[in-house]
């Protein structure tokens, strides 16, 4: 297939299929939900008016973070309608190399195929860089219990099964104040593949490999335990059951009780502090193109959250219509504009990337321009 085929799926034709899936729009539009509108982008003497349609998806993660950036990019463009369907990473990075959506969230940064069929879609380099950073909190539906202290390896141990009752010893001994009940642990995981989960199981994988012996991706490995779709039906799943534990972005579990994870000597709760500390201190992999800030986290640092989510905002560097490409450098510049990073934080809990980092993505972001 040539190229200019496959940068034509970002332009209206290529998108008009998608409206019906999209859960989340703050404003009702005619127009088609990739480029909608008549005109691109408006020059005028105070700067650039946008307008039109645009519509992404991806990380179910980044879900309250995205709707107070919608509104706000919004609040500035009356004519702007943003949608976000959160389809889940991995559906988010399939549909995002298929051309059906111009820009999405990913707890987890394309690997090299994926990248290389991206480029290949975009024709042209992909823009790829933390925009949401979140512990993942190890969450569980326990009466009269708010807190537990854990270490990897218990954590471990309960997630693959191997530790079935909430009185086991393993919990007892880092727990002696609690009073624990003998009611069966019942795991739940996400059922569709999930950054998160990925995030997730590279934590165990990395940190307790004799325990946690699975290879690491973005699909639950373990067969036979509960399993939900997205953030929100894992949240549900838990809190409906009695006895229940699963993993989920923080800023989504609500009264749920948590783990305090073992790391460096101590149990450290989750913070978006916490977890900023995790990406502050990681390197940069290396190898990749000057657009792309992907991480290999570093996960026993002393009084850092370790089972941290660092989702990836993705887009192309070219996209044939220039009115696309206005909407996408303008959305993200906005969410890493002061104002956006106190809404993420206000709505989500998430930290706010550093100032220096946000420097270097944004040089990147306004670069992203029409082809030809």
């Amino acid at each position: 297939m040539e190229r200019h085929v496959k940068l034509s799926r970002f332009t209206r034709a290529g998108s008009v299929a998608m409206v019906g899936a999209l859960a989340l729009t703050l404003a009702a539009c005619g127009s088609d939900p990739n480029t909608g509108g008549d005109s691109t982008a408006e020059a005028t003497e105070g700067g650039t008016e946008l307008s039109g349609t645009l519509s992404g998806g991806g990380a179910s993660s980044q879900e309250s973070a995205m709707e107070a950036w919608r509104a706000g990019f919004q609040s500035q463009h009356p004519d702007v309608t943003v949608n976000y369907d959160p389809t889940g990473s991995g559906t988010g990075r399939e549909n995002f190399i298929s051309g059906a959506f111009p820009f999405i969230g990913s707890d987890a940064a394309l690997d090299d195929e994926e990248m290389a069929a991206a480029e290949e879609t975009c024709g042209s380099d992909v823009i790829e860089y933390p925009g949401y950073i979140s512990p993942v909190a190890v969450a569980f539906n326990l009466e009269g219990i708010d807190s537990l202290n854990m270490t990897p390896e218990t954590i471990a141990s309960i997630f693959k099964g191997d530790i079935t009752t909430w009185d086991d010893e393993a919990i007892a001994a880092d727990n002696p104040d609690a009073d624990l009940p003998d009611t069966d642990i019942t795991v739940v995981h996400r059922s569709d593949p999930s950054g998160t989960t990925e995030n997730f199981v590279e934590y165990l994988s990395t940190v307790v490999p004799d325990v946690w012996d699975f290879e690491v991706e973005d699909v639950w490995p373990v067969e036979g335990q509960e399993s939900a779709q997205g953030t929100s039906g894992v949240v549900t799943t838990i809190t409906s059951g009695e006895g229940t534990i699963g993993y989920a972005d923080a800023s989504q579990i609500g009264d749920l009780g948590t783990a305090a994870v073992g790391v460096g000597g101590e149990f450290v709760p989750y913070s978006p502090e916490a977890a900023a500390a995790v990406v502050a201190e990681s390197p940069r992999v290396e190898g990749t193109a000057d657009t792309v800030w992907a991480y290999d986290l570093a996960r026993d640092i002393p009084g850092t959250y370790p089972i941290v989510l660092v989702s990836y905002h993705i887009a192309c560097a070219t996209y044939e219509d220039e009115e696309t490409a206005e909407l996408v450098k303008g959305l993200y510049s906005y969410i890493l504009s002061d104002e956006g990073q106190a809404q993420g934080t206000d709505a989500a809990g998430s930290a706010p990337v550093s100032e220096e980092l946000r420097s270097e993505f944004l040089t990147a972001v306004e670069t992203i321009s029409a082809a030809g």
